[in-house]
């Protein structure tokens, strides 16, 4: 088990040095692309009166916006982090930073997502071992690569942001299972109708998913009908997965799955837990992995053809996003992703005919 956790610590230790919140503090003006980010978090506030957030755990949801400047030279699918003198013709810069009431956020959030020519509105919830810059300017780097118009909100939970702060980071995630649920049921009563798209990676992922296991309990049937959910590398255990879509029913459209073979990250943790599967290391050509697909009423993606930014090959779904907005954009894809049950390979790479996603085995119904 000690070499386990060893494991994990040197691969996740491998990675860039990471921002602090000071990497958050508003400069004057930026020549890039403004995006607006409306921010629920069950992180703890240092002071009621300032957006600076730490790792203590909230009994309630603090609100917040941000407006991030995307630079002029933004490649798609990296962020550019800013130095401790930012240059915002170079870099991520955070153009305004507002601490939100309830009334501040839902008038904000609904003015933008009520609006006639409003795009996608999007909530993520980030995996383990995440700070809150991070969790930010990701989801400002992957709303300027796929719909700059859109409406995105962060839902961050206290991540330790530790390597060895696995465990810890599991007690913050399940802590922050009734802020998630508060959160979706105020975003989805705003213009009932219009789909909220709910992204979740990682240990998000199982977060999100007992939050929509306790909306099924509670009766907020209305709530999970909004929702168009997409996990990307989930860490849950298989048989925890099967305990939860139990409860949950088949969605629709269905509950998409974004898998990849060679993720070193949940490799590690698979380790951790005693060899335990975990849902986001599934392989599609496994006729029993598309038996239950159509079965549970869900899609399963590979995307182990998309490129990683590292060699734990555990943050595909930002490739996977640049790519598709890509396609949609040149009319090799069509927009709204996977429509049917079943298990598919992602195929980003030459000419699609109809569809970037190839189907493994059978699907549930037709399109």
């Amino acid at each position: 088990m000690r070499r386990h956790w060893l494991a994990l610590v040197l691969l996740l230790s491998g990675c860039a040095t990471r921002p602090d919140m000071a990497a958050l503090a508003p400069v004057s003006a930026a020549p890039g692309t403004p995006i607006t980010v409306h921010v629920a978090t069950s992180r703890a506030r240092r002071s009621a009166d300032a957006n600076d957030f730490t790792n203590g755990r909230s009994p309630r949801l603090n609100l917040a916006a941000y407006t991030v400047s995307v630079p002029p030279a933004h490649e798609a699918g990296r962020i550019e982090w800013p130095s401790r003198v930012p240059d915002p013709t170079r870099s991520f810069v955070t153009l305004d930073s507002r601490v939100l009431d309830l009334a501040g956020f839902e008038a904000g959030v609904s003015a933008r997502r009520c609006a006639a020519n409003a795009g996608n509105t999007a909530i993520f919830v980030h995996g383990y071992n995440t700070n809150f810059p991070e969790a930010l300017f990701r989801l400002v780097q992957m709303t300027a690569d796929t719909e700059p118009g859109g409406v995105p909100i962060l839902f961050s939970w206290p991540s330790d942001a530790l390597p060895l702060a696995y465990v810890a980071d599991r007690d913050a995630a399940i802590f922050s299972r009734d802020h998630l649920v508060e959160l979706l049921s105020r975003v989805t009563a705003m213009c009932p109708g219009r789909p909220v798209m709910l992204v979740a990676h990682s240990m998000g992922g199982w977060l999100t998913m007992e939050a929509l296991r306790q909306l099924r309990l509670m009766g907020r049937n209305e709530v999970i009908a909004a929702l168009r959910v997409i996990l990307a590398s989930p860490d849950i255990d298989m048989d925890v997965f099967r305990s939860q879509t139990r409860v949950i029913g088949p969605l629709d459209p269905p509950l998409t799955v974004l898998v990849s073979r060679d993720d070193r990250a949940l490799s590690a943790s698979s380790r951790i837990a005693g060899a335990r599967n975990r849902l986001g290391n599934l392989s599609v050509d496994d006729e029993a992995v598309q038996q239950a697909a159509r079965e549970s009423g869900m899609a399963i993606v590979d995307i182990s053809a998309v490129s990683a930014s590292n060699s734990l090959n555990h943050d595909r779904y930002v490739g996977f996003a640049r790519d598709y907005a890509r396609m949609i954009d040149s009319g090799a894809a069509e927009p709204g992703g996977v429509r049917r049950a079943g298990a598919f390979v992602f195929n980003a790479i030459g000419n699609t005919v109809s569809s970037p996603f190839r189907l493994v085995g059978r699907a549930l119904s037709p399109e």
